[in-house]
């Protein structure tokens, strides 16, 4: 089931609908500042450099639900990526991504892409969804999987 035009929120918190992205490959992630998975910034964003100009975007999501690591304001988590890691792809609000408050995007994604066992809960931060052109929820990724490790399966899904 192809994902629906889902209200986000962009980190300055003007609406960017996931309609934006209609037709793009996507690499979907929730990400925090102070975790030890943040060094993957820097590969999510040579990802997105890598393959933006073919119809590829990582979409970044802050979510604050694992040991509070993402603390900070939407501005004090821009500066944070743009700073430490020259971070150009798409930042959104702060959401969650577990429990009753879970947005409605990641409630999708993880109906569509459960994890190990079937379980939908997300784990961690970090954890990424691929998403191909017809906005079908393509696999799920643990924290773990570097952003390296997937460029093969983002440039299976990209034309040329």
């Amino acid at each position: 089931m192809p994902l629906p035009d889902i209200a986000l929120a962009a980190l300055d918190r003007t609406p960017r609908p996931l309609s934006d992205f209609a037709g793009k490959v996507l690499l979907i992630v929730n990400v925090a500042s102070r975790c030890g998975f943040t060094p993957q910034y820097k590969g999510l964003e040579a990802l997105h450099r890598r393959f933006a100009a073919r119809g590829f975007a990582v979409l970044g999501f802050p979510c604050n639900q694992f040991g509070a690591q993402e603390p900070g304001t939407e501005a004090e988590i821009g500066a944070f990526c743009s700073t430490t890691y020259d971070v150009t792809f798409p930042m959104f609000a702060k959401i969650e991504v577990n429990g009753p408050g879970t947005h409605p995007l990641y409630a999708h994604l993880k109906a569509a892409a459960p994890g190990l066992l079937g379980t939908q809960r997300i784990k961690w931060n970090f954890t990424k969804f691929l998403v191909d052109a017809q906005g079908r929820v393509v696999r799920r990724y643990g924290p773990s999987t570097s952003p390296d490790a997937i460029a093969k399966d983002v440039e299976a899904l990209l034309p040329g």
